[in-house]
């Protein structure tokens, strides 16, 4: 029995464990790359591990969501970061340079290694034949460090693409098919394996637009094979030499299969306020609207803004909306000037933004007062725009710059004929604003720059062996980190200071939550399916374990953010019968003993409602290693524990 091509890069990477899906493996990690969002946490981690150097093939730092310079916190936290990567040996992406998932993989990414990232879209990376996953800043620091990243071995989805996309419409309505078809929990537990002669006719940023949106699906990643196309791409940006030839066993068996006709899709859009609520633009109708963004990790391609210049030149943007344009990164900048496409946006009467995460991550361009936006992200969350009665549409790049003429909702099919767009055969190279760091002789020589607003991160203490305490809040389905940690211009600058930033804590669901746990001291959080999707900002974590929380009891976890709750020491359980969930309210006391033993050696645990006076039961379903991690009170205390 062949092999897919995910099973090939993983068995290749094996340390640990079978490849059994469902079983716990640990694989060894050549790149990583953080976000300043969540780096500078993810660096005062790794200094806490006493590693001198980096032990990857490659990690690099980049600085791209928190590059609005309001006050001094943003600047000393890039400050901090270069000075870490200069002394430990990491690549550091200045602010300018680009978006981390865009340049990356004009620059760095490689088919067949491994890659794990602090920020959930790292999968952008299977665009060109990696396995590229989000992880926890926690995760990514002992990676650096040399040490072995463990996954739950996944099943593999087979999605078979058969024909080619019509005229305009997108690589993003492909994704958004999926999605439509598979929900924000469809991928749990799963990796995204597209396949097919319809690969063939999809570029290297298509595909990637793709793989980075399958974070959406909840996946563990998603994955295109590396072929003529990945050749061409990495031939492109004077890296030939990086190319491998990569594609699943003819035979290989999946355990599920999802088919695809690209001929059959039309354009798209996910309406507020899941990424899997899509649909037909004729199914909206034209509907008014007042913005449209474009850009992000997953539309910022040259590819991308080469056909938004196209639709704009010689036209102007409808009185009634505001555009904005992101291209993802200074190569895309410089391109797209050079040629002449960036003055068409600029005549139209588009708004350059810097290349950087910026609306997406709720750095600005907030819409207006329930304002309609269309934008060619990947998420849609309640208020994570900035504007708390936001409507924000996803769209693919095409259909946003024609809307953006029209100021409603616009098949941009509409357009008439299409030309064909094609890369360049040679990308401009200029690498100046990546600074590698010192050699391993000169790091005594570099100083760590801290300012006042870094803090040491939250320790938490072993794990006792009876908790009892009070449920803090309970909340319903599909919770993001957004709601659990909110981004946005005025909260993202206190990353670096869990005691300040713990202050927004929950406050999308209730205001009152940051001071009721503090007052309650330890607590318990309830909630429902799905809990801890989106994001892989680990403040998510990090925040409720200052804050007291102690355990989360939900119905379902989103993948990342319950690795995050285990690297933070925190317990996370899941009702044996989802019904218990509606019998406990906020404010009763949780009562869990023999939990040494328990958290060991037992896949359930029974807990008591002292207030209500009945016992329920909460599955384990954890390895042995989570299990050991979680009573050493998190992952910093179990790897100082097993580096003795």
């Amino acid at each position: 029995m062949g092999l897919t091509l995910a099973q090939k890069i993983l068995k290749n990477h094996l340390v640990c464990g079978e490849m059994i899906a469902g079983q716990e493996i640990g694989i060894k990690i050549d790149q990583t790359l953080t976000q300043d969002a969540t780096g500078t946490m993810a660096y005062l981690e790794f200094e806490a591990m006493g590693v001198p150097r980096v032990k990857t093939e490659k990690s690099v730092a980049y600085i791209d969501h928190n590059t609005l310079q309001s006050g001094f916190e943003n600047a000393d936290d890039h400050r901090f970061i270069g000075s870490v990567c200069k002394k430990h040996g990491i690549y550091f992406s200045r602010p300018g340079n680009g978006i981390c998932h865009q340049v990356h993989l004009e620059r760095f990414g490689i088919p067949g290694k491994t890659l794990i990232g602090s920020d959930s879209h790292t999968p952008t990376g299977g665009g060109i034949g990696m396995i590229a996953i989000g992880a926890g800043g926690m995760d990514v620091a002992v990676a650096m460090g040399g040490g072995t990243y463990y996954i739950t071995c996944p099943k593999i989805v087979k999605v078979e693409l058969t024909g080619k996309l019509s005229p305009w419409v997108a690589a993003k309505d492909v994704i958004l098919e999926v999605l439509k078809r598979l929900s924000v929990k469809g991928g749990v537990g799963k990796i995204i394996e597209y396949t097919g002669e319809g690969v063939k006719t999809l570029s290297v940023p298509e595909r990637a637009t793709i793989t980075n949106m399958g974070a959406e699906l909840g996946a563990t990643t998603s994955i295109f094979p590396s072929d003529e196309t990945t050749r061409e791409f990495l031939k492109a940006q004077a890296r030939e030499e990086d190319y491998t030839p990569l594609s699943a066993d003819a035979d290989a068996v999946y355990d599920e299969v999802v088919e695809i006709n690209l001929s059959e899709l039309v354009p798209l859009a996910a309406c507020p306020h899941s990424p899997d609520n899509v649909k037909s633009v004729a199914e909206i109708g034209e509907m008014k609207i007042d913005q449209v963004c474009i850009g992000s990790c997953t539309n910022s391609s040259l590819l991308d803004m080469l056909k938004v210049a196209y639709i704009l030149k010689g036209k102007t943007v409808h009185p009634d909306v505001s555009l904005s344009i992101a291209p993802g990164s200074k190569q895309v900048l410089n391109m797209l000037a050079a040629c002449g496409a960036l003055s068409d946006m600029i005549d139209a009467g588009a708004r350059i933004l810097e290349s950087a995460c910026g609306p997406c991550i709720g750095m600005g361009q907030s819409p207006n007062s329930g304002g309609i936006s269309l934008r060619t992200f990947n998420r849609n969350f309640e208020g994570r725009s900035g504007t708390k009665d936001g409507q924000i549409y996803l769209v693919s790049p095409e259909l946003a710059a024609a809307s953006a003429l029209t100021g409603v909702l616009t098949d941009p099919r509409t357009l008439g004929d299409m030309p064909d767009f094609e890369l360049p055969e040679v990308f401009t190279i200029n690498d100046n604003m990546v600074v590698p760091p010192v050699s391993a002789e000169d790091m005594d020589s570099v100083e760590v720059l801290r300012g006042p607003n870094i803090k040491p991160f939250p320790v938490s203490d072993a794990m006792a062996d009876e908790i009892s305490a009070k449920c803090s809040l309970k909340v319903g389905d599909n919770i993001t980190t957004d709601h659990i940690m909110p981004a946005g211009a005025k909260i993202l600058p206190l990353r670096s200071n869990i005691p300040k930033i713990s202050e927004y804590c929950f406050a999308v669901c209730d205001e009152k939550f940051h001071d009721r746990a503090l007052e309650m001291g330890k607590s318990i959080i309830i909630g429902g399916s799905n809990y801890g999707q989106g994001s892989s900002r680990e403040h998510a974590a990090l925040a409720p374990l200052y804050l007291g929380v102690k355990a989360v009891i939900v119905k379902s976890f989103a993948r990342i953010h319950m690795a995050n709750l285990i690297n933070a020491g925190i317990i996370p359980l899941t009702f044996a019968n989802e019904a218990d969930y509606d019998r406990i309210d906020q404010s009763d006391e949780l009562k869990m003993t023999d939990l040494h033993n328990s958290i060991i050696n037992a896949d359930e645990l029974t807990i008591t409602n002292v207030t209500k006076g009945f016992d329920f039961k909460v599955k384990l379903d954890l390895s042995l290693r989570q299990r050991e991690m979680l009573k050493a009170g998190g992952l910093l205390n179990y790897t100082r524990e097993n580096s003795k």
